[in-house]
């Protein structure tokens, strides 16, 4: 069995806000495999189901995001599954909004969520699925920003990027990780068609460089 846990906070308050987006990437994976996460259990919703051969048990953590681990841990004893065997998505705000990151393993960046995950269990090593939010406005509080909700524009590309992140997780189970790595890293979001090569390839390779310098933070810590 495969668990693939989606990040956030519980309550309509919080519904389609920037700390959600792992609550997103694991409705659309319900939607799209006919999987109801309604059932409560070591506070969270669960849902059992099948996606492509595999069985699956796609979470939503109930205890607020700071505190996911409180919930994961048991969740991953209470059905004897491995780290390796499961796939946590949650936003980053050093992704442009839309783009998606997939890693192996590593330190929490500053997540405070994956903080309490990994203190929970132990280890740092468990597959992750990253949905970027972008960077928040040099005047803005970081948790007004996360808890904010996205522009009309930004709500396009995080609607790609839903079905982009439910594909990794996907891939992450299928193929490992590595497989994962190679079809979705570094992918830019889609741009406007009316800007051309040029400034695509300056916004790629700038993406690029955001990611190498959040991955030698994370190795670092």
């Amino acid at each position: 069995m495969f668990v693939i846990a989606g990040l956030g906070n519980p309550g309509r308050k919080y519904e389609n806000t920037r700390h959600n987006v792992g609550f997103c990437v694991i409705d659309r994976l319900a939607d799209k495999y006919g999987i109801s996460v309604n059932e409560k259990m070591f506070q969270a919703l669960v849902g059992r189901g099948v996606i492509e051969g595999e069985k699956v048990l796609l979470v939503k953590p109930q205890t607020f995001m700071n505190l996911s681990g409180e919930s994961i841990q048991p969740i991953l004893g209470y059905y004897k599954v491995d780290p390796e065997d499961f796939v946590v998505v949650y936003d980053d705000i050093s992704l442009e909004p839309g783009n998606i990151r997939v890693r192996g393993k590593g330190s929490a960046g500053g997540h405070n969520g994956i903080k309490n995950i990994i203190a929970r269990l132990g280890t740092q090593e468990f597959p992750r699925v990253r949905i970027g939010t972008g960077e928040k406005p040099s005047q803005m509080d970081l948790a007004d920003y996360v808890l904010g909700h996205f522009t009309s524009e930004e709500q396009k590309l995080m609607t790609e990027a839903y079905e982009a992140g439910a594909s990794a997780c996907v891939t992450l189970m299928q193929e490992g990780v590595e497989t994962a790595m190679n079809h979705f890293n570094g992918k830019a979001r889609k741009q406007d068609p009316d800007k051309n090569g040029k400034h695509e390839k300056h916004e790629k390779k700038e993406e690029l460089k955001k990611q190498e310098i959040q991955e030698k933070r994370e190795e670092d810590d």
